[in-house]
């Protein structure tokens, strides 16, 4: 049976000094990794848990000085990838911040980037929106899964992997009730920017 095309995102975020983060780096062809390095120096490469480590590798040889952050509880995992330099935030940049998502053990990093216009939350695996999967692998995948084909949810996986639900879901109140708050990017399906804050607090009343 086919696989499909089961949607990924890598989130490039521009830092200070001419540098960037990569959130949950992808392997791209030359022309897309050119307009990657036209946004600035790769500075820092986000891999955000264990499962998302397999193309880090190929970063790390094309950018041997980039530096490898990963959350602690993924530590391990990753390094069978890549040397990991950081289990926290080393960026040093007052925009950006990294955090480690409460109740998830330590395996979910995610990014807070703040600008004039608003905030923007950078996660990975604990909300995905696949409202669009193609191929009738990726249906399937998608849904017995729960990545969010009817609407953004926490993935079946993940909820069940939870050291600690409330803590989660008290991160999600967190975000939702930031008035600056303007999306949430994910590493599964599509960015959600329409009522952001409500699709937070609807996810953190269902882990209650």
């Amino acid at each position: 049976m086919p696989i499909g095309n089961f949607p990924r995102r890598m989130t490039v975020v521009r830092l200070s000094g001419d540098r960037t983060a990569i959130f949950s780096a992808i392997a791209l062809d030359e022309g897309e990794m050119a307009r990657i390095e036209e946004m600035g120096r790769p500075s820092f490469l986000i891999v955000p848990s264990d499962h998302h480590r397999l193309d880090a590798r190929i970063w790390k040889q094309r950018f041997p000085d980039i530096q490898v952050i990963a959350p602690p509880g993924a530590r391990e995992a990753v390094e069978e990838a890549v040397p990991v330099d950081a289990v926290e935030d080393m960026m040093a940049d007052n925009q950006v911040r990294l955090i480690v998502v409460p109740g998830t053990g330590g395996h979910e990093a995610a990014l807070e980037v703040r600008r004039d216009s608003g905030l923007t939350v950078v996660v990975n695996d604990v909300i995905a929106n696949v409202a669009h999967p193609h191929g009738i692998g990726a249906q399937i995948m998608a849904r017995l899964f729960g990545f969010g084909v009817h609407a953004p949810q926490v993935p079946r996986p993940v909820r069940h992997g939870l050291e600690d639900k409330s803590a989660l879901a008290g991160q999600f109140a967190a975000w939702a009730a930031d008035p600056s708050l303007r999306r949430v990017i994910v590493s599964h399906g599509d960015v959600i920017e329409r009522h952001a804050a409500d699709v937070l607090r609807t996810l953190a009343d269902a882990l209650g």
